[in-house]
């Protein structure tokens, strides 16, 4: 199998007014032409590359190859869920990881429309969770996934992610309440405040992806798309601009075994 080809490691961008992109280290005034770094892989291997950098520099490098990427991705989604995050980690001893749920504030505000665009642009579908708090950045869409979470109390019911496909929404159950997780004999490690988990994720790449895509996550956080995708023998790419995210990432990759075909 042929690695994913790697990304420019610079590109060269002009900025108008309306891209509000004050979060790229690069740019300093708003017509400015600038060389942006998107440089080597923060790690890579048969199946998955991760980029420890700006995602709309990275997706901008990706340009115009959207014939086999598919987007799955979880955005920020403005609702300060870092913070809510670094409230409770130090009430849940060995539940919640401290030094990766303290407040960042990667969660203060949305992605800006260009995001929304440039993932249209490079890819032939796009799968985004949270689209509820994208619902005016979004087309409106009948294909709909709605993840039941069988929470218990004042929390929501489960999530909901926008998708580009032209199929009916589908609803997929997996328990993720807190401690309560679906398999108890075998839980998974919670590394990030909006964590999906592992068998969720892979049944939807079974369902909305093929062998053939590529499938990209412009916001990586922990890696849990990446390491479905890689289980399933799938190719794909993760950007996360935190650090810290990329090496809890790498970690899951080098621990993902390959499911056999049946």
């Amino acid at each position: 199998m042929s690695k994913i080809k790697n990304l420019p490691q610079k590109i060269y961008l002009q900025i108008g007014e309306d891209c509000d992109c004050e979060d790229w280290n690069k740019i300093r005034s708003s017509h400015e032409v600038s060389w942006c770094e998107v440089g080597l892989p923060f790690y890579e291997d048969d199946y998955c590359q991760i980029y420890n950098c700006d995602s709309l520099t990275a997706m901008v490098a990706l340009r115009p190859s959207s014939e086999n990427i598919v987007i799955v991705t979880d955005p920020p989604y403005g609702i300060g869920a870092d913070s809510k995050a670094a409230a409770v980690g130090g009430k849940r001893g060995k539940c919640a990881i401290k030094t990766v749920y303290d407040k960042t504030n990667w969660d203060d505000k949305r992605p800006s429309r260009i995001f929304f665009e440039m993932m249209k642009e490079i890819s032939k579908e796009q799968i985004i969770f949270g689209g509820n708090y994208f619902a005016d950045q979004l087309e409106p869409s009948k294909g709909w996934i709605y993840w039941r979470k069988n929470i218990n109390g004042t929390f929501a019911d489960g999530e909901l992610a926008w998708t580009s496909f032209d199929k009916p929404l589908r609803e997929y159950e997996h328990t993720w309440n807190g401690m309560i997780q679906q398999n108890m004999k075998e839980k998974e490690e919670r590394f990030h405040p909006t964590q999906k988990p592992l068998p969720l994720m892979i049944k939807i790449l079974e369902d909305y992806t093929t062998p053939a895509d590529i499938i990209v996550d412009p916001f990586m956080g922990s890696g849990t798309t990446l390491a479905a995708a890689k289980s399933l023998g799938r190719k794909a790419i993760g950007m996360e601009i935190n650090k810290a995210y990329c090496e809890i990432a790498v970690k899951r990759l080098l621990t993902t075994q390959i499911r056999m075909a049946m």
